[in-house]
């Protein structure tokens, strides 16, 4: 269950930035935490689907975060993403729920 609170929060948290954010929400992003790593596909409509389909919820871009609700999270997250990240690169995130590393597919 915490897993999927991380993966909500980073996975759906701040796409930040122009660059990195577009980047994310073009290509999905595969999210790490302490022995899991979970696939989170984004639409350009505003949803988006992790681990399976067991994940589903809503995204926007609110300056240089990203913010999220979903089905395991109700409540509106957002989360700070770098600047400048492309398609392969990795990163670290902290959201309410910890630290995970996000890998632009």
């Amino acid at each position: 269950m915490r897993l999927l609170i991380i993966v909500t929060a980073a996975a759906f948290a701040t796409v930040a930035q122009a660059g990195t954010l577009e980047e994310v929400v073009k290509h999905g992003i595969v999210l790490s935490a302490p022995g899991v790593e979970i696939e989170v596909a984004y639409t350009p409509d505003g949803k988006f689907t992790a681990a399976e389909g067991q994940v589903t919820g809503t995204w926007r871009i609110d300056g240089d975060k990203f913010c999220t609700t979903s089905n395991f999270e109700p409540a509106e997250q957002c989360v700070e993403y770098p600047r400048d990240k492309v398609s392969g690169d990795s990163f670290d995130v902290t959201g309410p729920a910890g630290t995970a590393t996000i890998k632009i597919k």
